[in-house]
């Protein structure tokens, strides 16, 4: 009975904080876009998005149609980002799409309507 309840256990709290950079990650994603059609520059979008995470290791990918005139394009900006289990429960990280042992790739796509 132990080790079952230990698995349940070990995988509401990874579930959880998986959840939560998830969550994290679409709010960063959406920032960057933000910050990339009211400048209408790349270069504003990282910064926001490691302003939004902190300290959490992402690749950043920038579609930006925004710089010709009366665009009524989106700009997009793709956020990623390996997930590392800390329980045991790592083991099963394949189940969930797992790209290595005890790790997830999140990803997280922020779109925003160029200014005119």
């Amino acid at each position: 009975m132990l080790p079952l309840l230990l698995l349940l256990v070990f995988g509401i709290i990874d579930f959880g904080r998986m959840l939560n950079t998830q969550i994290r990650l679409t709010e960063a994603a959406r920032e960057g876009a933000r910050a990339v059609t009211i400048t209408n520059s790349n270069a504003a979008a990282a910064p926001r998005v490691t302003a939004v995470l902190g300290s959490t290791p992402v690749s950043v990918g920038i579609t930006n149609p925004c710089g010709s005139a009366g665009s009524t394009a989106d700009a997009r900006v793709r956020v990623e980002h390996a997930f590392t289990f800390v329980t045991p429960i790592s083991g099963l990280a394949a189940l969930f799409g797992g790209t290595g042992y005890g790790t997830v790739r999140l990803d997280a796509t922020g779109v925003m309507p160029c200014r005119s």
